[in-house]
């Protein structure tokens, strides 16, 4: 089960030093199994990330580099392709895709996914309240049915009936519940890709109304003295985090815990959209910058693995764990081969005890919006090129996590290094070229 936040911040869970936000579940799940202190996104935007996390490509290689709606060709093989082709899995994708949609070979029953339902692009994902949500089951078929995608309305009374939050969890739990072992119908893996919404802002309605951080209640924060959007964003947050307690709960009374491998993370670092400021609970706990920003802060994420009986119980580890790790490391659980041409390494060694034999030379980020921007991490040292065209900035991370003192001056053959890594780290894309300040930027913000 890989469990993806949107727009959760590296310090907004217990477990992570928050101190506001209660996230009980989360921390019992980082109790549990293995916390990793330096797990980086994708990309510091969604789509990008959500990309480089399926298909073990970071987004220098990966075909969706942004947020513009793009979606994956036919050759670009994720996850579900794989264990659904070789180990025959059950393969069941809920939640927030943005990876394709109708009519396209990106559409998650084109990419391997069994059964689906969400939402396929970021307008439709960011309304917490969606009047319907996509489906796909094979051989359902119905009302408003295109080629298999069929219009499940979630809210017929045209009023706020049904949040998004709590009607992916439900499918989650019907999910185990359908697909446990059983007498009847004997072992039957699965795999489970849960993209909740939560805690991103409904951006649209925050343009209309100043306050983006949809959610039922702002229970147990109602007698705090804060702005009313940080108590929707930490009220947002802590029902998700139920969420995930009532995952956990459903695999124990199946008794499948040792059976499950339990990922958790987030696509990207806290937003400052929908009236919230990320420094009000230091969402991006010592970090510099958020969602967008390459800096740290907008790239280091959450990561909590939990897999009971082989993951040591409250383990920590400071092992960097790019998303596009995740690929081979959940292949080599399932004992399939990892593609050749990914970039992603199994950190299934790291979990289990054993020395990390594979490790990455370099870790390389791009992003588009406003203007092209790269980034690229080697052991300690970290350069961030702020635009096109721009001297690269280098960070000391072993001493400076929150990139305050630009060392550059003082190590030009560090920067020649990384400056000759860069200039082959990505490969040309006719969707996302390299602007310049004040090109048109190849992403919308979205």
């Amino acid at each position: 089960i890989i469990i993806v936040a949107d727009d959760l911040g590296w310090g907004d869970l217990g477990s992570y030093g928050q101190k506001l936000i209660k996230t009980p579940n989360l921390d019992r799940l980082a109790a549990e199994g293995m916390r990793f202190t330096q797990a980086y996104a994708g990309s510091p935007q969604g789509n990008a990330s959500r990309c480089a996390l399926l298909t073990g490509m970071h987004s220098g290689h990966g075909y969706i580099r942004g947020n513009r709606e793009v979606p994956l060709r036919a050759a670009d093989r994720v996850i579900p392709e794989l264990l659904r082709g070789t180990r025959r899995y059950e393969t069941i994708a809920l939640g927030k895709w943005n990876l394709g949609g109708k009519g396209t070979n990106g559409s998650p029953f084109k990419k391997g996914f069994n059964h689906w339902r969400g939402f396929v692009n970021q307008l439709h994902a960011n309304n917490h309240y969606p009047n319907f949500i996509w489906c796909y089951e094979p051989g359902h078929r119905g009302v408003n049915s295109w080629n298999g995608d069929v219009q499940i309305h979630a809210n017929n009374s045209g009023r706020r009936a049904v949040y998004s939050t709590d009607l992916l969890t439900k499918a989650a739990l019907n999910t185990i519940r359908i697909y446990r072992p059983s007498w009847e119908t004997g072992y039957r893996p699965f795999f489970l890709y849960l993209s909740y919404t939560a805690p991103h802002a409904n951006n649209e309605l925050a343009r209309k109304t100043g306050q983006g951080n949809e959610v039922p209640t702002d229970f147990p924060y109602t007698g705090e003295r804060w702005p009313r959007a940080e108590k929707n964003k930490a009220a947002m947050i802590t029902r998700l985090d139920s969420a995930v307690g009532q995952i956990m709960a459903k695999l124990r009374e199946y008794n499948i815990d040792e059976d499950t491998v339990i990922f958790f993370t987030s696509d990207n670092g806290p937003h400052q959209e929908g009236g919230n400021d990320p420094q009000f609970f230091r969402s991006a706990g010592p970090f510099k910058g958020i969602k967008n920003s390459l800096y740290e802060g907008g790239l280091r994420v959450p990561m909590l693995v939990r897999w009971t009986g082989k993951v040591k119980a409250n383990s920590v580890s400071n092992e960097p764990f790019p998303l596009w790790d995740i690929m081979p490391t959940v292949l080599q659980i399932a004992r399939i081969p990892s593609p050749r041409e990914i970039d992603g390494v199994s950190i299934m060694p790291t979990l289990i005890g054993l020395p990390q034999k594979s490790r990455h030379k370099y870790l390389y980020w791009e992003s588009h919006y406003p203007h092209s921007k790269q980034a690229a991490r080697k052991g300690k040292w970290k350069v961030i090129r702020p635009a096109a065209g721009k001297a690269l900035e280098l960070y000391d991370l072993s001493v400076d996590a929150g990139e305050q003192l630009n060392v550059a001056a003082r190590h030009p053959e560090i920067i020649r290094d990384f400056e000759t890594f860069l200039r082959t780290a990505r490969t040309r894309s006719l969707h996302w070229p390299i602007t310049m300040p004040g090109q048109t930027a190849a992403t919308n913000r979205r």
